[in-house]
């Protein structure tokens, strides 16, 4: 009986549930549920202490991208997802699982044979723990379960969580369990995106309006709210143009909730009628980040804009690995990763984009003499769906197979004597990284430039600070390289402004002539 009473408990609303920004108090204490005393030995059992009441939760999960790692391009069909996407930084997911899953939504994932349908494998603390929860960078999603030195010989010594306790005070999503993720994805906080680091944790207004904790203090499932456990909003396939009204809270629609229209609309501004309708027509050609994120990285959190690949591998006299680090402390070359270009402040570039976005995968064929696009953004003036966005453009140089002419995914992370940290071999490093991918490897290999494009879409400045007018209306200002869009202050025939300014000069002089005339003969006339 008591067990039937718990579980009715825990399903009438177990955690806080957030409406306008504001959360309402939690209906349950998970502290007094029998099922969650432990001791646990494992994720894995609490999970399924988690489904005995819960019992739909895992199933929810199970069916999103966050756990699958997997998604269909509605472009052009492909599979892409993080488990066989390319990128600049770590290059590629395959063969270091053990290591980079420490960021999925289950234990165990550490080579092909990790079973998705196994439900006590979703981990519900990763994204609902409040505290002292971490899964650990090659524990294949684990946390830490006893007393151990790590990483091996380093010295330094994790210790054991105290799952009991955690699974106690579980609680809604927050910055921090989004961010543990989101932030730190590319090796390090803010390494990716630009836009998102750690120190949107404690936001002040100036950093991001809607995340300050002196202000509206939203969570990110207050924008990316969710439901059945599937997340709105996707870098994948992202909304780039929603020409519509804000969305009633609740309003079941098509639309995807985490669009900035969702809730301004598209016609948001309110100030004087002529001002307000100049504004608010730009909304047809802008997206809402080209104005109102004026720079990325800047929370004092740098960036990552650039990372050669080709120089990593150096080492002491000693034979040692080693880093150099920059005045403000920040590492700038890693023996394991080569030289680093970091960002702050950083102003965003900018293009025509609808949306739709197609990458290059281990099956495509580069032409090594270029910079070699990881991903292109489509979109062109005139698209229904295009708006002019605010990107940043990172530059890479990674390793490619000299005969085939594909990117190549090196195994990095996982120790053992194939992997690049712990060999500085690139001939093997390349071949078990083939090997893992399934794609063919000739053994020759060099390195090629490569471009990577992220959108900006946090970091929101409140309006006072939005980019002000004349650095997009004049001939060198953000908006330099973008066409189809008529600028003035940018843009116009050179004759046609030479007439005008004539025509005004004249003007002008015909009215000093003939202030002048009426000055004298009003004189002449006395």
């Amino acid at each position: 009986m008591q067990t039937i009473i718990s579980r009715a408990a825990a399903l009438a609303v177990g955690i806080a549930l957030w409406a306008g920004g504001a959360a309402l108090a939690a209906t349950a204490d998970h502290g007094k549920f029998k099922e969650l005393q432990g001791p646990f030995a494992s994720g894995e059992e609490v999970t399924r202490a988690c489904l005995s009441c819960h019992t739909e939760a895992a199933k929810q999960v199970m069916a999103t991208r966050h756990w699958t790692w997997e998604y269909e391009n509605p472009v052009d069909g492909s599979k892409l997802g993080k488990k066989t996407m390319l990128n600049g930084f770590c290059i590629g997911d395959k063969s270091n699982e053990a290591f980079c899953q420490s960021c999925h939504v289950g234990y165990g994932w550490k080579d092909d044979s990790f079973d998705f349908t196994a439900e006590d494998k979703v981990d519900c603390l990763a994204c609902h723990n409040t505290g002292g929860y971490k899964k650990i960078a090659g524990l294949a999603g684990h946390p830490a379960y006893e007393r151990m030195e790590w990483p091996p010989k380093s010295g330094k010594f994790l210790e054991p969580t105290d799952l009991a306790w955690v699974a106690q005070h579980v609680g809604p999503t927050s910055r921090e369990t989004c961010g543990s993720c989101h932030y730190y994805g590319g090796g390090g906080d803010g390494v990716k995106h630009g836009d998102l680091d750690s120190s949107l944790n404690k936001a002040s207004r100036e950093l991001d309006v809607h995340m300050a904790t002196d202000g509206l203090n939203f969570a990110c499932s207050d924008c990316h709210k969710a439901e059945e456990h599937k997340v709105p909003g996707s870098r994948i396939a992202m909304t780039a143009a929603d020409p519509h009204g804000p969305l009633v809270r609740g309003q079941k629609s098509e639309r995807n909730p985490a669009t900035c229209q969702s809730c301004h609309g598209d016609k948001p501004h309110k100030e004087s009628l002529l001002q307000a309708g100049r504004l608010n027509a730009h909304t047809d050609t802008l997206a809402c980040q080209a104005c109102h994120i004026p720079s990325f990285a800047r929370g004092g959190v740098p960036t990552k804009m650039g990372w050669d690949w080709s120089t990593a591998g150096k080492l002491t006299d000693a034979g040692k690995p080693f880093q150099k680090k920059d005045d403000k402390g920040h590492v700038i070359y890693d023996s394991k990763k080569g030289d680093f270009v970091l960002g702050e402040d950083v102003v965003p570039e900018y293009l025509w984009f609808n949306g739709q976005v197609t990458y290059t995968t281990v099956d495509t064929r580069i032409d090594p003499s270029a910079e070699v696009p990881i991903n292109t953004f489509h979109g062109k003036p005139g698209d229904p769906d295009a708006r002019i966005w605010p990107v940043k453009v990172f530059h890479g140089k990674q390793p490619y197979d000299v005969e085939h002419r594909t990117l190549l995914v090196p195994h990095t992370a996982t120790p053992d004597d194939t992997a690049f940290w712990y060999n500085f071999d690139w001939p093997r490093a390349l071949a078990a990284g083939a090997a893992a991918t399934g794609q063919p490897y000739s053994g020759k290999f060099d390195f090629v430039a490569t471009r990577m494009i992220w959108p900006i879409t946090h970091m929101v400045a409140p309006k006072e600070d939005a980019v002000a007018c004349h650095e997009c209306h004049s001939r060198d200002g953000r908006l330099a390289g973008i066409e189809g869009v008529y600028l003035p202050g940018r843009d116009g025939l050179p004759w046609l402004r030479m007439l005008g300014w004539l025509a005004a000069a004249a003007a002008l002089a015909g009215v000093l002539i003939h202030g002048a005339l009426r000055i004298l003969t009003h004189y002449r006339g006395k």
